[in-house]
């Protein structure tokens, strides 16, 4: 029985290409997610450290907006300058 996976990138390779020259499947991406196949299905993605390092940042926003909504209904503390 077969399943199929989505393929959640624009560009993809084999893992065998993969394995002959990885810098150049890194290339063939321009800068986005390379999905890397084995038998026509994705095993992992060859993320560059720039799209990377993006999408931690990105990540670290959600998870601070998340962080600000909770607080959003708590009380207010006032607090005098001199105090800190």
């Amino acid at each position: 029985m077969a399943s199929t996976h989505p393929i959640l990138a624009d560009v993809s390779a084999s893992i065998s290409e993969l394995k002959k020259n990885p810098m150049s499947v890194v290339r063939q991406g321009e800068g986005v997610p390379v999905a890397i196949l084995n038998r026509n299905e994705p095993v992992f993605y060859a993320v560059p450290a720039e799209a990377y390092e993006a999408l931690m940042d990105k990540l670290e926003d959600v998870e601070l907006a998340a962080i600000v909504r909770a607080r959003l209904e708590q009380d207010e503390v006032e607090v005098a300058l001199d105090d800190l």
